[in-house]
C-alpha cells in the first residue's frame, strides 16, 4: 500500500469540508502499522470519494513481485449505494460487477433471459459464439483485471475462494456499520417451501436442538446432492431446472458449512435453531426419520460468525478501510466482526453541516409498544396532520417501521380527510412507489417501511420526516433474545441509536441543505438517554437542541395545502372533499373509495424490490 498517493488519488477537483484532514488521518493510521482503519464519517462528508482515494493507494501490479496481492476492492452492502457509485463520473474508474441475474443474454432468441438462465448454463457443452461480448463476462473480465473492482458485499462474499477475484492489497467496505448483521444474514440457512425446491417431498423432523439440526442438515445435503447430480446428468435443462440446480448447489454449500463449523471445536460461532409449526401437507418423502413427528420450516442462525467473516472478508485483502457514519463503539464493533481492537484504528471525521439545519423535534405522544400502540397510534396520526399543516407545501417522509403501523396510519389519515396527500407502498412495489413520490411535484407525504438507510432525499425531495416508532430489534428473534439473556442491553440500545442516526441523515445531504426530524415515540427519548455514552458529539448536539415545536391546531383541511387542494380539486377524483365532509359529520356517505385499493394503486407496483425488503422483518 503506497500511502503517499492518497491525496493525488482523491477524485474530486477540490476538497470539501474536512475531507483533506480525514485523508491525512487515514494515512497516518495506516502508517502507524494498523491493518484495519475504521473511518467514522457523517452523512454528506463524501465517504465514496474518501473510499476512492484509499483504494487508489493499493499496490500496483508493476510495483511488487508476481505473487504479491495488488489492486483494491470497493464493496458495500447496499445495492443503491453501488448504483450511486456507478452513476458518479468522479468514480468512473471503479469497475462495477454485479451478479449474473442482473444481466441479460445477447443471443437473438434469448434477449429477455437472465445470464444465469441462458443456454450456456442450460445446455451441456454449449459453445457460445458471443461469450466475448456477454455483458456479464465482459464486466467480470474488466473488473478482475483493473485496479479497483466494485461490487455488493453479497457478491464479494460469494466470490470468496474464486480464481477470478483473488486476494487484493486493499479492501474498502462502505456503509460498514452493519457488517456483523449482514454476515449473520448471509450465513443464516432458511429451510422451507421457498428455499428448498422439493420441500413438499421431505419428511422434516421435530428439531429439539442444534445437534439434531446438524444430523438433519447432513441428511438433507446428501439428498440435495443426489438431486443435483440427476440434473447435471441431463444434456439440456429448462430455466426452472437451472434455477433448481443452482439453488441446490447453494443449499449444499450452506448445509456443509454449517455442519463443518458446528463440528469444529475451535470455531467461535454459536448456532441457534428456530422451527415453525408444520403446515398441513401429505406425509412421506425422503430422509431416514421413519415415523418421527414431523416439524415445520427451519431457520439455522449463527451468532457473531467470525469464522465466516474470516473466510469471506478478512482473508481477501492485506489492508482494510471500513467507512460508516454510525460505527458507534469501536471495541464492540471489533468483537462482533472478529477483529482485535488493539490493532484497529478509528478515524473520526467532523460533521460540517450546521446543527441548526438538522433539528430534532420532540412530538412524542406515548410509547409504540404492542401493548400501548392502539392508544398511541391515533395520537401520532393527529400529530402527522398537524405537521402536514405546518409543512403545507413540502414533502414529508413518515418512518412507519412496520406494515402494520403503516396500514393503521394510512387508514386514520384517510379518515381524517387528508388521504389525497398520502402515499404508501407494499413489499413488491416499494422502489417504484418511492421513485414516483420523489418525481412528483405535489407535496405528498410518503408512509414508508424500513427506509432509514440508503436513501438520498436532498433538497426539496423531502424537508421533514417523522419517526413513528423506536426501531428496536424484535426481542422475539432468537439471536436478539440470546444476547439479551447474556445482558447485552448496551448493544440493544446502541443498535437502535444507530438506526435512528441513519434515519436522521436521509433529509439533510449537504451543508446548505435543511430538514426537520420529528420524534413521535417516547421510547426514542429513552433510547437517547440509555445510549448517550455511544453517541457521537455531532449527534449529541442535535439531541441537546431538541425542543417541542409550536404546531397549528388540528385542522385537516389545512393539511392538504393550498397548491395541493387546487391540484386535487381539478383532478376530478373528489376523494378529498368527500372524505372531508365525512370527517366533519362523523358519517360515511357510502361513496368513499376502498382505502386498501386506493393505496395499492398509488404505490406503483413493480416486480423489482428493494434489497432492504429481504433483510428486515417488516411484519411487527
Amino acid at each position: 500500500m503506497n500511502l503517499e498517493r492518497i491525496f493525488e488519488e482523491f477524485p474530486a477537483p477540490s476538497y470539501r469540508g474536512t475531507q483533506q484532514q480525514a485523508l491525512r488521518d487515514v494515512r497516518d493510521a495506516f502508517a502507524a502499522g494498523n491493518d484495519v482503519v475504521l473511518v467514522r464519517a457523517p452523512t454528506g462528508s463524501g465517504k465514496s470519494l474518501l473510499a476512492r482515494a484509499i483504494a487508489g493507494c493499493a499496490r500496483r501490479a508493476d510495483a511488487g513481485d508476481p505473487s504479491d496481492a495488488t489492486g483494491a476492492y470497493y464493496t458495500t452492502p447496499q445495492v443503491s449505494q453501488l448504483d450511486d457509485v456507478a452513476a458518479d463520473d468522479l468514480l468512473a474508474d471503479l469497475n462495477v460487477i454485479r451478479g449474473k441475474s442482473n444481466y441479460t443474454c445477447i443471443l437473438p432468441d434469448e434477449r429477455e433471459t437472465p445470464v444465469n438462465q441462458a443456454p450456456c448454463v442450460r445446455e451441456r457443452g454449449y459453445d457460445c459464439s458471443v461469450k466475448h461480448r456477454c455483458p456479464y463476462f465482459s464486466d467480470r473480465a474488466i473488473a478482475s483485471n483493473r485496479e479497483i473492482a466494485a461490487m455488493t458485499l453479497a457478491y464479494f462474499m460469494q466470490t470468496a475462494g474464486s480464481e477470478v477475484f483473488r486476494k487484493r492489497d486493499v479492501v474498502v467496505v462502505d456503509e460498514a456499520h452493519g457488517l456483523a448483521e449482514w454476515a449473520e444474514m448471509y450465513a443464516t440457512i432458511q429451510l422451507g417451501p421457498r428455499t428448498v425446491p422439493f420441500w413438499d417431498d421431505l419428511r422434516v423432523p421435530e428439531v429439539d436442538g442444534v445437534e439434531r439440526a446438524v444430523r438433519y442438515a447432513e441428511s438433507l445435503a446428501q439428498t440435495c446432492t443426489r438431486r443435483k447430480d440427476d440434473l447435471l446428468a441431463q444434456d439440456s435443462l429448462s430455466p426452472a431446472d437451472v434455477r433448481e440446480r443452482d439453488r441446490l448447489q447453494e443449499l449444499i454449500g450452506e448445509l456443509e458449512w454449517f455442519v463443518s463449523d458446528y463440528r469444529d471445536p475451535g470455531s467461535p460461532t454459536t448456532w441457534l435453531v428456530d422451527q415453525s409449526e408444520p403446515r398441513s401437507r401429505d406425509a412421506g418423502g425422503t430422509g431416514d426419520d421413519g415415523d418421527d413427528p414431523q416439524g415445520g420450516p427451519l431457520t439455522i442462525k449463527p451468532m457473531n460468525p467470525e469464522k465466516y467473516l474470516q473466510h469471506t472478508v478478512w482473508d481477501r485483502g492485506n489492508k482494510f478501510a471500513l467507512l460508516s457514519a454510525t460505527i458507534l463503539n469501536k471495541e464492540a464493533f471489533c468483537r462482533q466482526v472478529g477483529l482485535e481492537p488493539d490493532s484497529v484504528a478509528l478515524v473520526d471525521v467532523d460533521h460540517t453541516f450546521p446543527v441548526e439545519n438538522r433539528p430534532l423535534y420532540d412530538v412524542t405522544q406515548g410509547k409504540m409498544t404492542y401493548e400501548e400502540r392502539d392508544e398511541t397510534t391515533p395520537k401520532i396520526a393527529r400529530t402527522i396532520v398537524r405537521l402536514m399543516q405546518h409543512h403545507p407545501d413540502e414533502k414529508g417522509l413518515i418512518h412507519a417501521h412496520s406494515y402494520d403501523i403503516q396500514d393503521r396510519l394510512a387508514d386514520l389519515l384517510t379518515d381524517f380527510g387528508v388521504g389525497d396527500r398520502i402515499r404508501t407502498h407494499d413489499r413488491d412495489g416499494r422502489d417504484a412507489a418511492l421513485e414516483a413520490w420523489k418525481a412528483a411535484d405535489d407535496p405528498d407525504v410518503f408512509l414508508s417501511v424500513k427506509m432509514e438507510e440508503a436513501l438520498d432525499l436532498k433538497g426539496d425531495l423531502c424537508r421533514w420526516q417523522v419517526l413513528c416508532k423506536a426501531p428496536f430489534l424484535n426481542t422475539g428473534d432468537s439471536r436478539v433474545a440470546h444476547r439479551l439473556e447474556e445482558g447485552q442491553w448496551a448493544w440493544y440500545y446502541r443498535t437502535t441509536l444507530r438506526t435512528v442516526m441513519q434515519a436522521c441523515g436521509r433529509v439533510v445531504r449537504a451543508p446548505d441543505d435543511y430538514g426537520a426530524t420529528y420524534l413521535a415515540d417516547s421510547s426514542l427519548v429513552d433510547c437517547f438517554e440509555r445510549a448517550r455514552t455511544d453517541m457521537p458529539d455531532w449527534f449529541a448536539a442535535q439531541v441537546d437542541r431538541m425542543e417541542r415545536p409550536d404546531l397549528p391546531s388540528f385542522e385537516p383541511r389545512a393539511a392538504l395545502g393550498a397548491s395541493g387542494t387546487s391540484h386535487r380539486a381539478s383532478s376530478g377524483s373528489g376523494t378529498a372533499s368527500r372524505q372531508g365532509r365525512a370527517s366533519e359529520t362523523g358519517a360515511d356517505d357510502g361513496r368513499r373509495t376502498d382505502r386498501s385499493s386506493s393505496r395499492s394503486s398509488r404505490s406503483g407496483r413493480s416486480s423489482r424490490s428493494s434489497p432492504l425488503a429481504d433483510v428486515w422483518d417488516t411484519d411487527g
